[in-house]
């Protein structure tokens, strides 16, 4: 397992702060981010959080996928890396 993860269906009131503080239950969170709308500014509901090793992000998944996090149940899954579009 990789040590990024994906986090979706996020509330919209979610940041950086707070998904870094949530982890932070699992292990050492080395950067965590909010993806946001570049027009707009506002949360797209999914973000991404990078654990030191692989065994805290095992442990994310484990603590997080399919909990309440702020009033809504996410999803927490290794990240894949991002497809080119032609």
């Amino acid at each position: 397992m990789g040590k990024k993860l994906y986090v979706g269906s996020l509330s919209y009131s979610t940041t950086e702060d707070s998904l870094k503080e949530a982890f932070a239950k699992a292990g050492t969170v080395e950067s965590a981010s909010v993806i946001t709308d570049k027009f707009s500014g506002r949360s797209k509901g999914f973000g991404f959080v990078e654990m030191s090793t692989d065994e805290e992000a095992k442990k994310a998944v484990e603590m997080f996928n399919g909990k309440d996090l702020e009033g809504r149940t996410i999803i927490v899954d290794e990240a894949r890396p991002m497809r080119k579009s032609f």
